[in-house]
């Protein structure tokens, strides 16, 4: 057995999405989820392993079983895992992987979105899935400051390095990166936030908060654009400063040659 699913899910109540002895995280839900509903051990791959507190819209997982299984309908069976997950954890779709499909390996890029509440009060109805902060902030230098970061860089100021002593190349392309302010948010009265949204091949650990975080500086009229060259050139974390909390950031679409199963899954 071979599927795809989408997953959307709520972050705030969760220590990530890899499994983690004594702690709750999403792929431990999901895969005990699935396990009680097909019956057999199954093994998931998730497209980013996103990190405590940061939610998906368009999460795609790859789930294999080397057991005997009878047949599988998709429809039920994301009918079932909505009813045992939901709604902090959703399964959007269900259907048989292509041949040779890895959630994580087949992916040839990955959209993040990061929401700023950027007004003088917080919004309680918006408060778990956005950053506050109470500055006025400069959208055009962000955004100016947004674009040094497009192409193929050495991201070693923005990622926290792996453990190990092998050295592990931190050069990643970027190949959009801006920010716009979306409609008010209903569900919020009307709340005005804004909205960041960075596409790549791939993304090193802590690489959006950290990049959020340094542009939030240049908002704020504490940093320069010329400060995001000089630290982007320097690959070296001291140049970097608080990183912006997980709550803002959300992985939003995966991409996948030939099929966009996973921009469908965050758009719908």
């Amino acid at each position: 057995m071979h599927l795809r699913l989408v997953v959307a899910y709520d972050g705030t109540d969760f220590h990530g999405f890899a499994e983690n002895t004594g702690v709750r995280t999403v792929g431990g839900v999901l895969r005990s989820a699935l396990e009680d509903v097909l019956g057999v051990p199954v093994d998931l791959t998730c497209a980013g392993r996103t990190d405590r507190g940061v939610h998906a819209r368009g999460q795609v997982v790859s789930v294999r079983s080397a057991a005997a299984v009878g047949p599988v309908d998709p429809d039920r069976l994301r009918r079932s895992l909505v009813s045992m997950l939901g709604p902090e954890v959703v399964v959007r779709s269900v259907e048989p992987a292509p041949e040779g499909f890895d959630a994580r390996f087949s992916a040839t890029g990955r959209t993040y979105r990061y929401l700023i509440l950027d007004q003088p009060v917080p919004d309680p109805f918006v408060a778990r899935r956005v950053w506050w902060v109470p500055d006025a902030l400069d959208v055009d230098a962000m955004g100016e400051a947004a674009l040094v970061l497009v192409g193929e860089h050495d991201f070693s100021t923005f990622c926290r390095r792996p453990r190990g002593d092998l050295p592990v190349s931190l050069v990643r392309r970027v190949t959009a990166a801006g920010f716009d302010r979306p409609p008010p948010d209903a569900t919020g009265g009307g709340a005005r936030l804004l909205r960041f949204e960075i596409t790549a091949s791939a993304f090193c650990h802590q690489m959006v908060r950290s990049i959020v975080g340094l542009l939030v500086e240049v908002g704020r009229g504490r940093r320069t654009v010329d400060d995001v060259v000089r630290g982007l050139e320097a690959r070296d974390r001291s140049h970097l400063p608080t990183l912006a909390p997980p709550s803002g950031l959300t992985l939003w679409r995966v991409d996948y040659d030939g099929d966009d199963a996973g921009g469908v899954g965050a758009q719908a």
